[in-house]
């Protein structure tokens, strides 16, 4: 009868450790789910190459132009005024002279908020531009980790160092993290296509 319990008690403890075991090997899966599968992106590539980044500058750019060309305008006025001050058909002093010179004052101090109210807004809206497109890649990338179960994406450079063309981009590119990779962890053109289509297809059904 002792030999029965005593097998008895020998099989329960063995359970216990069994489901101990089971329950310490479920949590390490849990905090080890397997091994890292790597993306890297070069952003850089990607903001160059983005169609929706380049029509948004070009944007930016045609606003900085018209700007600069509403400043030349006020400093152009200015520089008749002044030509007309210094004409000497007025004489210094005058009433009419006086005019000319509180009105050159008045409009130098316009210029001067006007450059800096519209660099002001220039800088926001630049930024702006970045910060839309960043958030359109990051969601862009999500979607593909998440689609080819990639658990880290990392930024970097895929200029290789044989093709710099000077010291500092021979430096910069020696110092780059990634010093290997295959060419199958590079994401950053299936990421730009997805980009892009969207982009276009975007504009295909806004017009």
């Amino acid at each position: 009868m002792k030999k029965i319990i005593v097998g008895a008690m020998a099989v329960a403890v063995l359970a216990s450790l069994f489901v101990v075991s089971e329950t310490i090997q479920g949590q390490d899966a849990k905090a080890n789910p397997g091994p890292h599968q790597v993306g890297l992106i070069d952003m850089a590539q990607v903001f160059k190459d983005y169609e929706k980044f380049k029509a948004l500058r070009e944007a930016l750019q045609a606003e900085i132009e018209q700007s600069d060309t509403e400043a030349k305008a006020k400093l152009e006025q200015m520089k008749q005024l002044q030509q007309q001050a210094q004409s000497g058909q007025l004489k210094e002093g005058s009433p009419e002279y006086q005019q000319i010179e509180t009105k050159l004052l008045s409009m130098k101090n316009e210029l001067e908020t006007f450059r800096q109210v519209q660099q002001r807004e220039f800088l926001r809206k630049e930024s702006e531009i970045y910060k839309t497109v960043y958030l359109e890649v990051q969601d862009a990338v999500n979607k593909y980790a998440q689609h080819y179960d990639l658990t880290l994406i990392m930024r970097f450079n895929r200029n290789k160092v044989e093709e710099a063309e000077n010291p500092q981009e021979v430096i910069q590119s020696m110092n780059r993290q990634v010093v290997y990779h295959r060419p199958s962890d590079d994401i950053t053109d299936s990421v730009l296509r997805y980009l892009n289509k969207n982009y276009n297809d975007r504009l295909s059904l806004n017009r």
